[in-house]
């Protein structure tokens, strides 16, 4: 388990051999958010691998992701910046709509990995 040491929440928690992540924004280590979805969608998806590598895996685990947009345009080019890091067989994935809690982020991604160690 990964935890949040300013929020109240675990950015993993393992049960049922899956691990489940909080959402993901696309912050980068000098707090600021990069220009345009394909940069936003690139740095959401290293962090996640990068929590992902914490608990031993990896975006190949990846089963089930939730995506949230804040603009319908984005949509195409999120999908082929997100096409380049999944293979077949995807994850299954819902995408919405909706606005987000931090301000200028395009996209937060939330997964569900299954766990294969023993």
């Amino acid at each position: 388990m990964t935890t949040n040491s300013t929020l109240p929440f675990s950015k993993s928690r393992r049960a049922a051999g899956l691990v489940f992540l909080s959402g993901e924004l696309p912050v980068g280590a000098d707090g600021r958010l990069p220009e345009g979805i394909a940069a936003q969608t690139s740095l959401t998806l290293d962090r996640i691998e990068a929590t992902l590598a914490a608990e031993g895996l990896g975006l190949a685990d990846v089963v089930q992701a939730t995506v949230y947009l804040t603009h319908a345009e984005d949509f195409g080019a999120f999908n082929a910046a997100y096409r380049r890091r999944f293979e077949v067989p995807f994850p299954v994935r819902t995408t919405v709509i909706a606005p987000l809690v931090m301000p200028g982020a395009r996209i937060e991604i939330t997964v569900v990995a299954a766990d294969r160690q023993p």
